[in-house]
């Protein structure tokens, strides 16, 4: 069965995309009674806040139809920033050779983060290079992952 977030990628991205934005990702943080649902959108002329704006209105006006969240939550619209979330397989493609920190759903190495640079991503499975070693990653038991912003001197 399809997590949250992927039933509300697959349910938000037309709309998104009718806008003319790429719905970079979805993330649903539950936190008791103060849940967000945090929307990620970008197109080639980076976002403006009436950018964010106008997917917030549509996401809005999708999820009171559909209501596929029972719960209170507060809704984000934002672009992905310098520490880009990293959500399908495609991300990890065209941001091989960036430093990125991940975060497993379940542990290998008795380790749930992992900090490397993108090495390759064939077959849903991510390579990194960790301290000069390859290790290989699931993308299904990645949890949450950022490229690491790179600050010039």
């Amino acid at each position: 069965m399809a997590s949250l977030e992927e039933r509300l990628t697959e349910m938000l991205a037309p709309s998104v995309e009718d806008l003319g934005y790429e719905l970079v990702g979805v993330e649903y943080i539950r936190a008791g009674k103060h849940s967000t649902l945090r929307v990620y959108i970008d197109q080639d002329e980076g976002i403006l806040v009436d950018d964010c704006a106008a997917v917030s209105r549509q996401v809005s006006a999708i999820m009171d139809v559909e209501d596929p969240i029972t719960n209170e939550y507060s809704l984000e619209v934002s672009s992905p920033g310098m520490n880009r979330p990293l959500f399908k397989a495609e991300h990890y493609q065209i941001f091989a050779g960036e430093e990125v920190k991940i975060q497993l759903r379940m542990p290998i190495q008795n380790r749930r983060r992992w900090k490397g640079v993108i090495v390759s991503a064939e077959d849903e499975i991510i390579c990194l290079n960790i301290e000069g070693r390859e290790e290989r990653f699931s993308l299904s038991n990645i949890q949450k992952a950022n490229i690491v912003p790179k600050f010039d001197n």
